[in-house]
């Protein structure tokens, strides 16, 4: 039976040229590089320059993923990006992109789950592609964390950086198997409940002020195992598919200790996941597309392979997508 999906057609990612070394965190902060490896993974992460947006980074990345398609903005039908830093309250970072890439029709929006971001915002883009509304969807994940950390609080200031990652997906025919390449399936989920583990304790309705970011860690870690694992699990059931199918999973990139657990649990080696939390820190929404865009560019990602994607944040929200490259 002919189906439509929504196939990748080019990747691209920006960092700023800033790269923060863990060492410098020691000037400030009762840590050590020693210790944020030891924890988490991350050896460096790269942050914005004065003055650099959300959009600014995600422009970089959309131009980067046209070049790999070889389109033009005029090719874009639509703009989903995911970010929980935008420019402004309103309008959209999205529209910001639109703009700038000479995209002159269309839609463009943001979507906001956080560190989850990018997974809601490929279930969007792959629902309107689906369903006929567009032929041709960049998804992207931006953000600039560096401008809502506590600095004073070494538990999460080394633990976050910024980027920008974007994929463009295009409607095409498929045989309406796991064989076909594109999105196969996506599982999202969220339970406001667990709001207090991982928030910013501001915002427009309620301080006035963009406020910084608060996390239970040892929490959100005992959650992010079991949901991911979780969700993955139910992501690979929907399209027919086991833990045994998948050449790489592509995790968010928060914690190394985290990817190891969930690779463990769903019984899947670390010789099959896609893994840059050491250079870029926890990027939210941008770390899988950064990440997908990083393993696509080195040759790790090829034609044909079987992708899970799988993410948890602030919210909680969570989910997992797959997707035949």
């Amino acid at each position: 039976m002919s189906v439509t999906r929504a196939v990748t057609m080019g990747c691209g990612h920006y960092l700023p040229v800033r790269v923060v070394e863990n060492a410098e965190f020691e000037a400030t902060l009762d840590t050590s590089d020693q210790w944020i490896r030891e924890r988490t993974g991350i050896e460096r992460r790269h942050f914005a320059a004065e003055g650099e947006l959300t959009s600014d980074l995600a422009i970089k990345a959309a131009f980067a993923a046209l070049e790999n398609a070889g389109l033009t903005g005029a090719d874009i039908d639509g703009i989903v990006l995911a970010t929980a830093t935008p420019d402004e309250t309103f309008p959209s970072t999205a529209t910001k992109v639109q703009t700038a890439i000479g995209m002159t029709g269309g839609y463009a929006f943001d979507v906001q789950a956080v560190c989850a971001g990018f997974i809601y915002a490929m279930t969007t883009a792959n629902a309107l592609i689906v369903s006929g509304q567009a032929k041709t969807i960049m998804v992207i994940g931006a953000e600039t964390f560096s401008r809502i950390m506590d600095w004073s609080d070494r538990a999460t200031c080394v633990l976050f950086g910024d980027g920008a990652g974007a994929v463009i997906l295009r409607a095409a025919e498929g045989d309406g198997t796991a064989a076909d390449r594109g999105v196969l399936s996506t599982d999202l989920n969220s339970d406001g409940q667990f709001h207090d583990l991982l928030y910013v304790d501001g915002g427009p309705s309620s301080t006035g002020t963009a406020g910084v970011l608060r996390m239970e860690g040892r929490e959100v870690f005992r959650h992010a195992v079991h949901k991911l694992a979780a969700s993955g699990e139910t992501a690979l059931e929907r399209a027919g598919l086991s833990a045994a199918d998948v050449d790489w999973i592509v995790p968010h990139q928060a914690n190394l200790r985290i990817i190891r657990k969930t690779a463990e649990k769903m019984g899947v080696g670390m010789d099959r996941v896609v893994v840059t939390v050491q250079d870029h820190g926890n990027t939210s929404a941008a770390s899988i597309p950064l990440a997908l865009s990083v393993a696509a560019a080195s040759g790790q990602i090829a034609r044909g392979d079987l992708l899970l994607m799988e993410a948890i944040g602030g919210g909680l929200a969570w989910g997992a997508a797959t997707l035949r490259w």
